[in-house]
């Protein structure tokens, strides 16, 4: 039996029917849906952090926004009534925060505590579920019926940094974007931000306005394309319709111009490329170099496309307080950056723009029965569920769409499941792939450096049925919100009789598929 909690340790349970795994976005959507639709059933959201809001609280930089329309990436359930459809930081953690207070989920948020192990007792038929307080590191065992990670993939410790020849010669300041130092005076100063993705091309901007110039180093271009901050049309039957009713239409009209926007894409890329350079160069400044800094080699969606509000990033190219240098790093020195051209950029700030460290669920150590459950070794069910793991289930959300779309189907399958489980008396659900012969790949199949370099740690996912993860929101409609729970790839138990253990077919096949 496990250890109860200790006396100060500020928790406020010994067990819940529900344990879910982060206080960002998804969580909080999960404890809406929990609460709504489960309301006989005890649920906690726990979360390492000391505030609620998980990427909105840990990235601090300057002009953090979001990169989807709020019409999307807010909840379904509760309408966006701000005029900015692109929003700020501070706009989106007061959004999360009214969802919270409206709907009394504060009692079941418990901040500054971190799951570091959880053992699934087949006995039992629940999880030992181990979290440590993060204040001083003690440590205090909890059990759930169902473990629930709404954690994201961001490793929250650490961004990624390549290693620079010469970093310690360098004499001024060096900043990662995830690390923000509060305070931070960069008025007056010349500032290199390293990287083309979106956190580069956010911060440009902000900081022109102080900086004495701003400097984008890229080693090679990214598509970044202008959008409006404000959304007229959402604006406008926000005005004119019943605030519920307006938030619907204007919802499902981003998400069919995303799908749009992205399977035209997809299809036509060679159309997308020329449509989307013929926007960008509107937006420079005449006879700037579009090709070298802007069109990348790789077609439109092979990777995230960047977008900026208003085309704040060309506006601040064009009043000449920021440029954009295509090249390649040699090393630092004492008083900046040596490229391979020859060319030597002076700074007195360097910011690592170069991207995130991805983890799979938050680095849970997950057992059965005391067995350690190997991730890579194992295969995702419908995107929410992974083989041979009992009673868990996952938001991962979408790289080519909202991450809330996925959030929030995901929330209510897994409430459908739930409620399948107490209808028939089951205990325990597990995936297992009967297919052994399945051939398996990548949990995302997207070339970009920052899966590339993770991936090797995530589950895999299958070629066919509820194994696959197509990144596909209107497939996922299907799939997480009218398919029927039951299905022959899941195995139930009844609590009358428990399983001697949860066998998963794919693991050794899985091993075999990706050595």
């Amino acid at each position: 039996m496990p250890k109860a909690h200790a006396p100060d340790s500020g928790l406020a349970f010994d067990h819940v029917d529900v344990l879910v795994v982060g206080a960002g976005l998804s969580g909080i959507g999960m404890g809406y849906t929990l609460k709504h639709s489960q309301p006989g059933r005890t649920f906690a959201i726990v979360d390492g952090r000391e505030s609620l809001g998980g990427t909105w609280d840990l990235f601090r930089y300057p002009g953090i926004r979001s990169d989807s329309d709020m019409q999307a990436y807010g909840f379904g359930f509760k309408p966006w009534r701000r005029d900015n459809s692109i929003a700020d930081a501070h706009e989106i953690l007061d959004y999360l925060r009214e969802t919270v207070s409206e709907n009394g989920l504060q009692r079941h948020i418990h901040l500054g505590f971190t799951v570091v192990r959880a053992d699934f007792s087949t006995p039992e038929q629940r999880w030992v579920v181990t979290l440590e307080r993060v204040s001083d590191g003690v440590r205090h065992d909890v059990t759930a019926s169902m473990l629930f990670s709404a954690a994201g993939y961001y490793d929250a410790g650490e961004g990624f940094t390549p290693d620079f020849a010469g970093r310690d010669d360098f004499e001024g300041q060096i900043v990662h974007p995830q690390h923000w130092p509060e305070g931070l005076d960069y008025s007056g100063k010349k500032v290199v931000v390293i990287g083309s993705g979106a956190t580069a091309v956010t911060l440009l901007p902000s900081i022109a306005e102080e900086a004495e110039h701003v400097t984008m180093l890229q080693r090679s271009p990214s598509y970044v394309i202008p959008i409006p901050r404000k959304d007229p049309l959402a604006n406008t039957l926000r005005r004119i319709l019943p605030e519920k009713t307006a938030y619907s239409i204007s919802r499902e009209i981003s998400i069919r111009k995303g799908n749009l926007v992205y399977k035209g894409s997809r299809k036509f890329p060679r159309q997308a490329r020329a449509l989307v350079r013929k926007i960008t160069a509107a937006a420079l400044p005449e006879g700037f170099d579009v090709d070298t800094h802007f069109h990348p080699e790789y077609d439109p969606w092979d990777q995230r496309m960047c977008t900026v509000p208003d085309g704040d990033l060309f506006k601040a190219i064009a009043k000449g307080r920021a440029a954009v240098v295509t090249d390649k790093i040699v090393r630092f020195t004492e008083t900046g950056i040596e490229l391979e051209s020859g060319t030597r950029l002076d700074a007195d700030i360097i910011v690592t723009a170069t991207g995130l460290n991805m983890v799979p669920f938050g680095k849970i150590a997950f057992e059965v029965d005391g067995q350690r459950i190997d991730l890579p070794d194992h295969v995702i069910y419908k995107s929410a569920m992974v083989s041979g793991l009992p009673n868990f289930a996952f938001t991962v959300g979408y790289i080519n769409h909202s991450w809330t779309l996925k959030a929030d189907l995901v929330a209510q399958w897994f409430c459908r499941l739930l409620d399948h489980m107490s209808e028939n008396g089951y205990s325990s659900v597990v995936p297992v792939v009967s297919d052994s012969s399945m051939p398996v790949k990548r949990f995302f199949e997207f070339d970009a450096g920052y899966i590339n370099r993770a991936m090797h740690l995530f589950p895999k996912q299958g070629t066919h049925g509820p194994w696959q993860a197509p990144q596909d929101f209107n497939h996922d409609r299907i799939v997480l919100g009218e398919d029927p729970i039951d299905d022959p790839e899941l195995r139930f138990t009844s609590a009358a009789s428990p399983a001697a253990g949860f066998a998963d077919d794919a693991t050794e096949q899985v091993k075999e598929a990706v050595q």
